[in-house]
């Protein structure tokens, strides 16, 4: 096995560019009220913008239950020449309201719920019966699996959809992303994802540089997993220069073959073709030449073409 699965089919891993690793298209939550991403038109703005700044793939790591639209993606994939890979597993507990259906799920039946998404399609709506299409006739499907946790803690919900997640990673080969809280809990995650069958090396710990500790990060990379930096323009937690100066230090120590690089705007807020700002071409535009000029572009276009590539890259099951 040798592939990456977009939206659109199947892509080769030498030929996907330069990727970011986490953003996201379209996005409904009760913990995000007014900062709703519904609107197929400005999300595929947002996605040429982003196709304009020098990125060639995204990842879309939207999972079930928060405003997935399957074949809009698909449709602003064609029309964007961006390749989007798409999520599916299930955020952290606080995204989902006391009676989501979801909930009622154990383990096993969310893993058969996410391998459906990987290896037949996803719905257009989440527990809508049609499957969504592309627009040659084809099925959009999954080439990710997300799960999330909280701060410092892992609640039953959760570690349901670590278990989960796991399940349909030793069923398929996709990828793991993990959302953590300020870093938190990192090597508890990988423990209880190593402890269900999942080597490290098939993880990436999303924002990890909301933590900005270069000994944590390479503990962590020395374990083999895959660290998620995607806390670019958000200087009311840590500014880009603490970004670049952690980066420049883990790439120091060894680390640079593990990290992936994204935004993570996900707000309405915060997208320029929804009347907000900076956008997702911030990372492209403002960001990434001062990382550039920090670590040289041979590591910068490793990190965007060959770890991603890498990460992304289905194992074989």
């Amino acid at each position: 096995m040798n592939l990456i699965r977009s939206v659109l089919g199947d892509v080769d891993p030498a030929a996907l560019g330069r990727v970011n690793y986490h953003e996201h298209l379209f996005q409904v939550s009760p913990l995000l009220v007014g900062e709703e991403l519904n609107d197929e038109a400005a999300s595929g703005s947002e996605a040429r913008l982003l196709r304009a700044s020098g990125f060639d793939a995204m990842v879309d790591a939207t999972p079930v239950g928060l405003g997935r639209d399957p074949e809009a993606v698909a449709r602003i994939s064609s029309s964007s020449g961006l390749t989007v890979i798409a999520a599916t597993g299930a955020h952290r507990d606080a995204h989902y309201a006391t009676g989501h259906w979801l909930r009622q799920l154990d383990a096993r039946s969310r893993a058969a719920l996410f391998l459906t998404d990987l290896q037949v399609g996803m719905p257009t709506r989440d527990r809508h019966p049609r499957r969504a299409l592309t627009p040659t006739g084809d099925p959009v499907r999954a080439g990710l699996l997300k799960a999330g946790i909280d701060y410092w803690s892992i609640s039953p919900f959760e570690r349901d959809t670590l278990e989960a997640v796991a399940i349909a990673h030793r069923a398929s080969g996709a990828p793991i992303m993990v959302h953590l809280e300020y870093c938190t809990a990192a090597h508890e995650v990988l423990d209880l994802l190593e402890g269900f069958g999942v080597p490290p090396q098939r993880v990436v710990l999303a924002h990890a540089d909301r933590d900005p500790n270069p000994a944590l990060h390479l503990d962590l990379v020395a374990r083999g997993a895959w660290l998620g930096y995607d806390g670019i323009a958000r200087p009311r937690t840590h500014s880009d220069a603490e970004l670049l100066t952690l980066t420049e230090v883990v790439v120091a120590g060894g680390g640079g073959d593990r990290l992936l690089i994204g935004g993570d705007v996900a707000r309405r807020s915060r997208y320029v073709s929804y009347g907000g700002m900076p956008g997702l071409a911030y990372l492209g535009n403002r960001y990434l030449p001062a990382l550039r000029a920090r670590i040289g572009d041979e590591q910068v276009e490793r990190i965007l073409r060959s770890n991603a590539a890498q990460f992304l890259t289905w194992t074989p099951v």
